[in-house]
C-alpha cells in the first residue's frame, strides 16, 4: 500500500509545528468518518435488533445522507471461544442472523459495516469473557474480510503479556504499536479496504505513529457522561490538531449528543468542538429502539449541516486553541476552511448566559465581509475586530468568518472616516499596551514633493509629525496603543490614504535561567533540543514555589505575556473523576492580584517512551496582566490556588515573552 508523507504546519499558538509521519494512503477516510456506534448508551449489551432498528433510525431521520454511514458494533457481539478451525464467531443468542447477515442489512440501507475487536487476548468489557485478536491477526482479518466488513475498530484492553493481561494497563511493558501495526498488515493483505480506528487511549502518542497504520486514533481516554469530560478531551487534543489531515483523523471519542446527560447548550459546544477539530463524528445515542427515541433537539444538532460541512471540509485542518480566559471561564479556538474561510468557537465555561466577544485578531484577522452565528442562527455584515454575541451557559458562539483581512491590516474604505485633511481609523486592536507598535502608512499615490504628516494615537494626548519624502509609498513611525480594541489614530495629511497596518511589538523575552526560585521550584536541563526555546525548564511549582525576575518595561498599563509551558499530566485512571489534563500557573505583577491560567497539554511524545516522557515539549498560551509600571517591575510565575486543583504542581516553566 503506498505511503505518502505530508506536510502540516501548527495552527495557532498553543502548539509548536512538526512534520508526520508517513500516513496509510488507500483512499478511505479523506474526511472523518461519521457513524453511529452501540457503545455509549447500549455499553457492551447491543443485539441484533438494537443495532437493525438503530441503523434504520440513521436511514428514516435523514442522518445517513448527511455522512453519517458507519454503523458499528461495540464489545458485547462474539463469545469466549473460537470455532474449532480457530475462527472468530458471533453470540448466535444476541444475533440469531449472524453478522454476514448484518452486514447485508446494512449494505442494502446504503450503511457501511462497522465491527468491534481488541488487540488483547479478550475484548473490553470482559468477563462474561469475548475473545480478543492477539496472536490470531491474520485469521481475524479474513474472517473480517469474508464478512464484508468496511471499517474495524480495535481495542486495547488485556493485551500487556509481561504483566499478565490485565484488562487495563495504562502503563503497559512496550508500546501497543506493534499490535496495532499487525492488525493492520493483516487487513491489508485482504481483497477489500477496510478502515482502520485505532483505539489505545493516546497511550504513547499514537500521532506520531498510527497515521501510518490507520486511519484514526483515540487520543485519549474514554468520554464520561458528565459536562466536565469536554474540558478533558479537548486539553488532550490541544497540542496534536496539526496531526490531522486527510486520511489521518485524531479521534475524541463518540458523541454524547442525544443521550440526555448534556443540556442543549452542552450538546452544541460538544458537537462543534468535535467537528472543528476533525474528530470522527460517531453517534453514541439511541436513535430509536424499542424503548427509546432520539429527541428533536438533539436530532437537531447532529443534523446541522453547517457544523457537519466544517468536519468534512475538503482542507482537511483542525482548528486549535488560540486563547484562554481561565477566570474569565472562556477561550477561544479557530482554524481555516477551504475557500479562504475561518471557522472560531468561542465556548462559554460558566454556567450561565452572557455576552462574550471575539476579537478577530486573537484568530489572525481584522475585518470579516460575513460572520455566520450557526447556533445564534444569525449573519452579520461588515465586522470590524470585534464580534459579540449572547452565548448560553456552557453553550458555544461558533461563527464562519468570510471576506476576511488579515490582523493589523486597516483600509481606509473599511476603518477609515474623512474629514478636510484628517482621516481618522477607529476600531484599532492591541494586544498589549505599550508605545512601541509600528505603524505603516500606505498613500493612494505618491507624491512628488515632501510632504507632512501628523500622526495622532487615542493612547497619547501628544502627536508626531514627520516629512513624507517624494516618491515615497508609505512611511512607518512608532507610536503607543493601549490594550483593547477602541484605539484611534488620526493622521492629517494633504496626501490619500490607501490603508494602514500595525505591527505589535515583539517584545523581550525572558528565559526560565533568569529567574530566582523560591520553595519547592526546581530548575533542571532538558535533552538536547527540547524545552524550547531555553533548554531548560523550572519545575515542581507548588502553591508555595515560585520563579521570579524583574522585568523593564517602556510603558505602564496592561501587558501581553507569551508563555511557555511544558504540562504532559495526562488524565488516565483519573479521567473517570477529576481529571483534566491541564495545570495551572499564575502570574503576579508588583504584588497585583495574580492572574490564572490553566494549560493543556502540550506533550507531543510518548509518556513512556518518549524523549522526557512528553515533559520536554513545549507549548505557548498568551495572557493579559495588569499592574505594569513603567521601569522595573516584579514578576512572579507561581501556582497560586493549585492547591485547590486536582494537580497541586503547576505546568512546568522555561520562559516569557512581554511584549512592550
Amino acid at each position: 500500500m503506498l505511503l505518502r508523507f505530508l506536510l502540516y504546519a501548527a495552527v495557532g499558538s498553543a502548539v509548536s509545528s512538526a512534520t508526520l509521519m508517513p500516513r496509510l494512503d488507500n483512499g478511505l477516510a479523506l474526511t472523518p468518518q461519521m457513524g453511529w456506534n452501540t457503545y455509549n448508551h447500549y455499553s457492551c449489551s447491543p443485539n441484533e435488533s438494537i443495532v437493525h432498528s438503530n441503523a434504520q433510525a440513521l436511514v428514516d431521520l435523514g442522518l445517513s445522507s448527511l455522512g453519517y454511514r458507519y454503523v458499528t458494533t461495540d464489545c458485547g457481539w462474539t463469545v469466549a471461544d473460537r470455532l474449532p478451525d480457530g475462527s472468530l464467531t458471533w453470540n448466535d443468542t444476541l444475533f440469531p442472523q449472524g453478522f454476514p447477515a448484518m452486514g447485508e442489512y446494512l449494505h442494502d440501507l446504503g450503511l457501511l459495516f462497522g465491527v468491534y475487536q481488541d488487540s488483547g487476548i479478550l475484548l473490553c468489557g470482559s468477563p462474561p469473557n469475548e475473545t480478543g485478536s492477539l496472536y490470531h491477526e491474520a485469521q481475524d482479518a479474513e474472517t473480517f474480510a469474508s464478512w464484508n466488513i468496511d471499517s474495524l475498530k480495535y481495542d486495547n484492553c488485556y493485551s500487556d503479556a509481561a504483566t499478565d493481561y490485565p484488562n487495563v494497563n495504562y502503563a503497559p511493558s512496550t508500546s501497543p504499536e506493534p499490535r496495532f501495526a499487525n492488525m493492520s498488515h493483516a487487513l491489508l493483505q485482504q481483497n477489500k479496504t477496510i478502515l482502520f480506528q485505532i483505539c489505545e487511549w493516546g497511550i504513547s502518542f499514537p500521532a506520531h505513529w498510527a497515521p501510518s497504520i490507520g486511519h484514526s486514533w483515540r487520543i485519549g481516554n474514554d468520554i464520561i457522561p458528565d459536562w466536565r469530560t469536554i474540558f478533558r478531551i479537548i486539553n488532550q487534543a490541544a497540542p496534536q490538531t496539526d496531526f490531522a489531515g486527510p486520511g489521518q483523523w485524531p479521534d475524541l471519542d463518540m458523541l454524547e449528543v442525544g443521550n440526555n446527560v448534556f443540556s442543549l447548550s452542552e450538546e452544541e459546544t460538544h458537537f462543534s468542538l468535535w467537528a472543528i477539530l476533525k474528530s470522527p463524528l460517531i453517534i453514541g445515542a439511541a436513535l430509536k429502539d424499542e424503548l427509546t427515541a432520539i429527541n428533536d433537539a438533539s436530532l437537531g444538532v447532529l443534523k446541522q449541516t453547517d457544523v457537519i460541512a466544517y468536519n468534512q471540509d475538503s482542507l482537511g485542518k483542525s482548528a486549535s486553541l488560540h486563547r484562554r480566559w481561565t477566570e474569565g471561564g472562556y477561550e477561544v479556538w479557530s482554524g481555516p476552511l477551504s475557500n479562504d474561510r475561518t471557522v472560531a468557537a468561542v465556548i462559554n465555561w460558566h454556567n450561565e448566559s452572557r455576552d462574550l466577544t471575539l476579537d478577530l485578531p486573537d484568530i489572525g484577522l481584522q475585518h470579516a465581509g460575513t460572520v455566520k452565528n450557526i447556533w445564534g442562527e444569525s449573519t452579520a455584515q461588515d465586522v470590524r475586530t470585534s464580534y459579540t454575541a449572547t452565548v448560553a451557559g456552557h453553550g458555544t458562539m461558533l461563527l464562519e468568518l468570510q471576506n476576511t483581512t488579515e490582523a493589523g491590516v486597516y483600509s481606509t474604505a473599511k476603518f477609515g472616516n474623512l474629514s478636510g485633511q484628517t482621516t481618522t481609523f477607529g476600531q484599532i486592536y492591541a494586544v498589549t499596551t505599550s508605545s512601541n507598535y509600528t505603524l505603516t502608512i500606505y498613500f493612494s499615490e505618491t507624491s512628488s514633493s515632501t510632504a507632512k504628516i501628523t500622526i495622532g494615537s487615542s493612547a497619547s494626548n501628544s502627536t508626531i509629525a514627520t516629512q513624507v519624502p517624494a516618491s515615497s509609498a508609505s512611511i512607518s513611525a512608532k507610536i503607543p496603543l493601549t490594550a483593547g480594541s477602541s484605539n484611534t489614530i488620526t493622521l492629517d495629511t494633504s496626501l490619500s490614504i490607501d490603508a494602514i497596518h500595525i505591527t505589535a511589538p515583539n517584545g523581550t523575552y525572558y528565559p526560565c535561567t533568569n529567574f530566582t526560585l523560591a520553595g519547592s521550584s526546581t530548575l533542571t536541563t532538558c535533552g538536547t533540543g527540547y524545552c524550547q526555546p531555553v533548554g531548560s525548564k523550572i519545575g515542581y511549582i507548588s502553591p508555595s514555589g515560585t520563579a521570579q525576575t524583574t522585568v523593564s518595561v517602556t510603558t505602564s498599563g496592561s501587558k501581553y505575556l507569551e508563555i511557555d509551558y511544558i504540562n504532559n499530566e495526562i488524565a488516565f485512571d483519573s479521567s473517570w473523576g477529576w481529571g483534566s489534563n491541564s495545570r495551572n500557573l499564575t502570574v503576579t505583577v508588583n504584588d497585583e492580584d495574580p492572574v490564572r491560567i490553566e494549560v493543556p497539554l502540550s506533550g507531543r511524545h510518548s509518556e513512556l517512551f518518549g524523549p522526557g516522557l512528553g515533559w520536554w515539549d513545549t507549548a505557548t498560551l498568551g495572557l493579559l496582566t495588569t499592574g505594569w509600571k513603567e521601569g522595573s517591575n516584579e514578576v512572579v510565575i507561581g501556582n497560586v490556588g493549585g492547591d485547590e486543583g486536582f494537580q497541586s504542581y503547576g505546568a512546568d516553566f522555561v520562559g516569557v515573552r512581554v511584549l512592550d
